[in-house]
């Protein structure tokens, strides 16, 4: 059937004009971006985007069109990735919000934790998703849990999605904080098992059969807000073996090794959408002598880890690593310190791109104000050395796939304080730095995202050495 010229061109337009919008509407971000000055004052923020306020193009505009990326985060090779685009995550810690969750009178605590945030550009948050055996626990014994406590999950999980924050969530802890692998041995002997230590956690049938029911009960759970499974929700960035798992009975890293070859697996079989990893410190072990002159302490060796063996297991996805050189080395100087810092983070993330195939975060890190030479001026800096050091990776599409600061607190919650914590609007000097590497991480994955959403010529931007060191 025939169609003549003006009723084609009819059809037709509005197609083409639709087209061309969407392209001069990316090519217009991405020169927005690509040339402005990179001041974070005269940046919109909003959804992790950073536009110039002069681009014409509103936040709201792109949270409408990126209400569909709120999907699963993925890995591949050496990266994060959301609906295929590198995601580099600027993160946190808060490990309490489940209990502050409980009751009504701290429930808004949790809310405060992520608003406060939000607002800095952080996008992940590391928490318990255990309490076993103690106040206020999620697990009062074996497979019987406080549906109130596991209501306040629920919350924080819902919460978080709210402010657009990513959730790793911790199964167990190593230490006796919150029950962890000794309460489980408690509860084992309790139930007439002969263990003779803590470690039993590790290879005892039994003791592993409690943990494995605590995961297929965490990860079966339906969120009762959100009606969403938690091994369908997307909200999770990942989950966590073990809060620093050790095992300093082997010396060898066997038996930890055949716990975590085994537990990677059976999370993965039971949830194979969700990136799984260990929650280990990083620290070198047997496998690989020619790298225990990069563990802090001589000691690091002994605990029965063994950073790249226990990380080239099926089913783990990610690595993890924790820094403390306040506590780790012996050197008290700032200098000392800060030069270990940055050969750990390089150590670990070369060992990432070279053996592991895999990104590694930097999952834990801080500074105490219980130390004895602590000043705000060097925890800013050892918090920019971190950030920096992982942004040289960053810049190059590398392995250093972020970091969590240890940890993020409200004001009202001293009493929870560890000497990590830090509250932003205390501390203005150390939540601009924070505000700053969002800035940056999240510039560069929203230039990923929209330059290969709307195929925009302007692709070779991104490989643009000059762009990389604005970044």
């Amino acid at each position: 059937m025939e169609i003549n010229m003006s009723l084609k061109i009819s059809i037709y337009l509005p197609f083409i004009l639709m087209t061309m919008l969407l392209v001069h509407v990316s090519c217009l971000l991405v020169d927005t971006i690509y040339n402005n000055n990179n001041n974070p004052s005269e940046w919109e923020e909003g959804s992790g985007y950073y536009l110039p306020s002069s681009s014409g193009i509103t936040n709201r505009m792109i949270d409408e069109m990126e209400e569909d990326a709120w999907s699963m985060v993925q890995k591949n090779g050496n990266q994060f990735t959301i609906n295929g685009q590198p995601f580099y995550v600027n993160g946190f810690n808060t490990y309490w919000l489940m209990v502050f969750a409980v009751d009504a009178s701290t429930r808004g605590k949790v809310t405060e934790v992520f608003q406060q945030a939000s607002a800095v550009g952080l996008s992940v948050c590391r928490t318990w998703a255990f309490n076993d055996g103690q106040w206020r626990a999620l697990q009062k014994s074996p497979s019987l849990y406080d549906e109130d406590v596991f209501k306040a999950l629920d919350f924080v999980v819902s919460e978080a999605k709210k402010y657009k924050i990513r959730l790793i969530l911790s199964f167990v802890n190593n230490w006796e904080a919150y029950g962890g692998k000794s309460q489980y041995v408690k509860w084992g002997k309790a139930a007439g098992l002969n263990l003779t230590s803590d470690d039993d956690f590790f290879s005892h049938p039994t003791i592993k059969s409690y943990y494995k029911s605590h995961v297929n009960t965490v990860l079966n759970r339906m969120n009762t807000v959100t009606n969403i499974t938690y091994k369908d929700d997307p909200t999770i960035f990942a989950w966590e073996l073990m809060n620093e798992p050790r095992c300093e009975s082997d010396p060898s890293g066997d038996k930890l090794q055949n716990w975590i070859e085994e537990m990677a697996v059976f999370v993965k079989s039971i949830d194979p959408k969700h990136l799984v990893e260990i929650g280990l410190e990083g620290f070198y072990g047997p496998s690989t002598p020619n790298k225990l002159q990069n563990n802090p302490n001589t000691y690091a060796q002994q605990v029965g880890t063994d950073f790249i063996r226990n990380h080239q297991v099926l089913g783990v996805d990610f690595a993890s690593v924790h820094i403390y050189p306040d506590s780790w080395i012996s050197q008290p100087t700032a200098e000392a310190q800060v030069a270990f810092t940055k050969s750990w983070i390089q150590s670990h993330i070369d060992d990432a791109e070279n053996f592991l195939g895999m990104p590694v975060v930097f999952s834990e890190f801080g500074v105490s104000t219980k130390d004895p030479n602590y000043t705000i001026t060097f925890r800013n800096t050892l918090i920019s050395t971190v950030y920096n050091t992982v942004l040289n990776s960053t810049k190059r599409g590398g392995g250093g796939g972020g970091t969590l600061l240890w940890q993020l607190f409200p004001e009202g919650t001293d009493y929870m304080d560890d000497g990590y914590a830090v509250v932003l609007s205390k501390s203005p000097s150390t939540s601009n730095i924070i505000s700053i590497q969002s800035n940056r991480l999240n510039t560069f994955n929203s230039l990923c995202s929209w330059n290969c959403r709307w195929g925009c010529k302007k692709k070779h931007l991104l490989h643009n050495s000059l762009y990389h060191d604005e970044l």
